[in-house]
């Protein structure tokens, strides 16, 4: 009989709105009620009884598979469409544990404890948010990874300025602004190399796209640092608490100047282009050996304890304790934890359709440079926030609106600065977001608390677009660039495949015939 040995395709559509949005409301809103009124009241106060994010992300990846499977997609499919997306960060997760052994030698080994000391001697209360800011994005710079930058400079930061008497908030946001600067502008960053690579422009055309918003951004923010730091209520700064806390680094550490080079080894590798998680394994050797050379012998067993399950620090005073209770593998675990979670639903979004589904035609009724930047940015850190991953953030977006900016006769440098202007920066303002959650649990601040403060991250986006709304900072395919002023000058042409290049060219030279495109100005 006919049809009887065949098989019955089953037919994949995509979500409707409601089973769309479905999965995404279900995380959202066990987030709010884990932050927000997950709390019980003890001894008069009220403390939280969860404060993971691991749970609302398992319930978001339950309904988005169901909504998958109601749409064609087998279990099996959802599964291989979460794994796929876990395969592109297993690199960045393998740099984590590494960080973990990276932050625990540079404990023992003094270099941390150094830098705390030393710090507190050259920086005051006035002048230390600036210029923490400006070293922290110097470190940031070198290593590539605003991760690295903050599990080494940025802790000692923190206890810095716990000693001077500053907000923990404030300082968190000081470091973040200067970890994130760097990460930006390093061309050994990951985020900087996907946002090129998915843009499909050069590397080097990329970081100089980004110069034009991140540049301004971080003098407005030095500035403001530099404001908020004089303005700052320091009646109650107690020296003593600082003098404190050197006295402990003294009696427990051996801080020789000599323990500060494994931070110049971290820049060595970095400029020498040693692959990534190589380059932070060479630190970590440096730092067990600068350890045994210039602290306390340990055996091969207690240094291994050491790099799995963190230092053993014990100096009596509660600032240094606390401070150096950092690094170890297993500590990292949490955040790993997390982020194979987080991108796991944002893999199940993708294979769903959920994604396909509420940004397909977004881009239809963009009809300005200014809308595309913004539609551009809304999605990145609609990605960031409900996908949990920056690298969602930078790799959804690009693939959406890369034809809309050749449309415009826009280059394909200005598509990767406009999704680093906001996926990058503002991943790291959730507290269930990988980054930020990494982190809240390296700074220990909480992102609500720290996203006021951290000036580079709030304000570039807004400078970004605030500028293409008003038909400046704009980078044209021919290679032309709309300044901060209206000018339009002949600049280098960026990186892009030949028949986009030569499709968006023509686009320009049409829009630019119709009145909607600035002429070069001579």
């Amino acid at each position: 009989m006919k049809g009887i040995n065949m098989k019955k395709e089953k037919s994949i559509r995509l979500p409707s709105f409601f089973e769309a949005i479905l999965p995404i409301i279900t995380m959202v809103s066990l987030m709010i009620y884990v932050f927000a009124f997950a709390k019980e009241k003890v001894d008069g106060k009220f403390e939280s009884i969860y404060d993971g994010a691991h749970m609302p992300l398992i319930c978001g990846i339950i309904v988005a598979c169901l909504v998958g499977m109601i749409c064609g997609h087998s279990f099996k499919d959802m599964i291989n469409g979460m794994i796929n997306r876990i395969s592109t960060t297993l690199d960045a997760i393998l740099i984590l544990l590494t960080v973990g052994l990276l932050v625990s030698s540079f404990m023992i080994s003094g270099t941390i404890p150094a830098l705390i000391y030393y710090g507190l001697d050259l920086l005051n209360p006035k002048l230390f948010l600036p210029i923490g800011c400006i070293i922290t994005a110097i470190v940031s710079l070198a290593c590539g990874s605003s991760w690295t930058a903050t599990a080494t400079i940025g802790i000692a930061f923190m206890t810095i300025g716990k000693g001077m008497g500053i907000n923990p908030a404030i300082s968190a946001g000081m470091v973040i602004s200067g970890a994130y600067i760097g990460d930006k502008f390093s061309p050994l960053s990951d985020t900087t190399n996907l946002a090129a690579g998915v843009s499909k422009t050069g590397l080097f055309d990329h970081v100089t796209a980004m110069i034009s918003t991140t540049g301004p951004v971080f003098i407005i923010s030095l500035i403001l640092y530099t404001i908020l730091g004089l303005r700052a209520n320091v009646v109650n700064y107690d020296p003593t608490i600082a003098e404190g806390i050197k006295t402990s680094l003294a009696n427990n550490f051996n801080l020789n100047p000599l323990v500060l080079l494994p931070i110049a080894i971290i820049i060595l590798v970095c400029v020498l282009r040693i692959e990534g998680l190589a380059g932070v394994m060479i630190s970590v050797v440096v730092g067990i050996i600068f350890s045994l050379i210039f602290q306390q012998p340990r055996s091969l067993a207690k240094i291994f304890s050491i790099l799995h399950y963190g230092p053993d620090i014990e100096t009596g005073n509660a600032f240094v304790d606390q401070a150096l209770a950092k690094g170890g593998m297993d500590n990292q675990m949490w955040t790993i934890n997390l982020i194979l979670l987080a991108v796991s639903f944002g893999g199940a979004l993708e294979k769903s359709g959920v994604v396909e589904k509420l940004f397909a035609h977004l881009k239809e009724k963009i009809n300005s440079v200014g809308g595309l930047v913004f539609t551009t940015m809304a999605t990145s850190v609609f990605c960031d926030a409900t996908m949990c991953d920056q690298f969602l953030g930078i790799g959804v977006p690009a693939p959406l609106y890369e034809d809309k900016y050749d449309d415009m006769g826009l280059s394909r440098n200005f598509l990767s600065r406009t999704l680093e202007d906001a996926g990058t920066l503002w991943a790291v303002m959730f507290p269930w977001t990988a980054c930020g959650a990494y982190q809240m649990k390296t700074l220990g601040v909480n992102p609500l608390y720290y996203f006021p403060f951290a000036f580079v991250n709030l304000i570039n986006p807004i400078y970004a677009l605030l500028t293409a709304y008003f038909k400046r900072n704009i980078f044209w395919a021919d290679g032309s660039y709309t300044n901060v002023f209206g000018k339009t000058k002949m600049k280098k042409k960026a990186h892009a495949p030949k028949e986009v290049e030569e499709y968006a060219i023509n686009q320009l030279n049409k829009l630019r015939k119709e009145g909607k495109a600035p002429e070069i100005s001579f």
